[in-house]
């Protein structure tokens, strides 16, 4: 049995397709000649006209149709095959280092803008107690104060808070009586850079009798201290731009003066160089926190 040289194949399904050898020529990206070449060897092979010329384009002959049929779903099929078996090129993964605060409170509730704007990006939010090493390129928003540093770190939040609980609870405090109430406590490290209830009191409320501690709540997240808060379980101290969103859907309330430090709080940090996604990250960021591109 005599066999088939099928070079001419998908040409000839693409002509048969198109009705046109300009027209295939151009979906191929070959040239009209080299069409019109493998049409011929085609018609070589199996010893009759496969095409009918046209004034305008071509028609498949009887024969060239019943070919025609058999070829097409086997390019089909190929080329499905080919697709199924391609290696997908792996985007390379944008990763951003943040703390749990920071990423559930600030960024989640926003951060579908920045996936709308770039979808082609792939994008990984790195949650950790405390953002740490960055591999090259790769950048965070940390908590710190700017000593810590260095002037090419970006503050997009300065550390201002305030008592937030829930408004059941608020109604039943009166005005100066929030050292009688009960706390809600972010447990950190000895030497921790941010204000916790210590500090707020020193600053602006009198000092509070250690003997009405014992209704206090402590826990070692602040995802946590917030859920306490939402539940009514006691006042806890509400960082701005954290918890602002709940703030202004009345989920909480205000319970006590404020208390800010502009030296420290939320700072962008990025390890240089920074490429075309992280550039965009980088510039989201800084827009979302109401800063200048830069």
């Amino acid at each position: 049995m005599r066999r088939v040289d099928l070079g001419w194949m998908r040409v000839f399904v693409e002509v048969g397709r198109a009705g046109s050898l300009s027209e295939a020529a151009h979906r191929l990206n070959i040239t009209q000649p080299a069409v019109s070449y493998q049409i011929r060897r085609a018609e070589g092979e199996f010893g009759v006209a496969l095409l009918l010329r046209k004034a305008r384009g071509v028609a498949l002959t009887p024969e060239g149709r019943a070919l025609h049929d058999i070829l097409a779903r086997a390019v089909t099929q190929v080329d499905a095959l080919a697709e199924a078996l391609r290696p997908t090129p792996r985007r390379k993964t944008l990763r951003l280092y943040t703390d749990y605060a920071f990423s559930g409170l600030w960024l989640m509730p926003r951060l579908h803008l920045f996936r709308t704007a770039h979808p082609e990006l792939e994008l990984q939010i790195v949650a950790l107690q405390h953002a740490g090493t960055r591999a090259e390129g790769e950048m965070a928003v940390v908590f710190a104060s700017r000593a810590e540093l260095g002037p090419a770190a970006v503050q997009i939040l300065p550390e201002a808070v305030v008592p937030v609980c829930a408004p059941a609870l608020r109604a039943g405090l009166s005005e100066g009586v929030l050292p009688d109430a009960p706390l809600i406590h972010l447990d950190a490290e000895p030497g921790a850079v941010w204000f916790d209830w210590l500090a707020y009191q020193r600053a602006l409320t009198p000092a509070r009798d250690p003997r009405r501690a014992r209704g206090d709540l402590r826990c070692n997240t602040y995802a946590l201290v917030i859920e306490a808060a939402l539940a009514g379980q006691g006042v806890a101290l509400g960082w701005r731009g954290l918890v602002d969103r709940l703030l202004a859907r009345d989920q909480l309330v205000e319970a006590g003066p404020e208390l800010a430090n502009p030296e420290r709080g939320y700072f962008l940090v990025a390890n240089a160089p920074r490429d075309a996604g992280a550039e965009a990250l980088w510039q989201w960021l800084r827009a979302e926190a109401g800063l200048p591109s830069g």
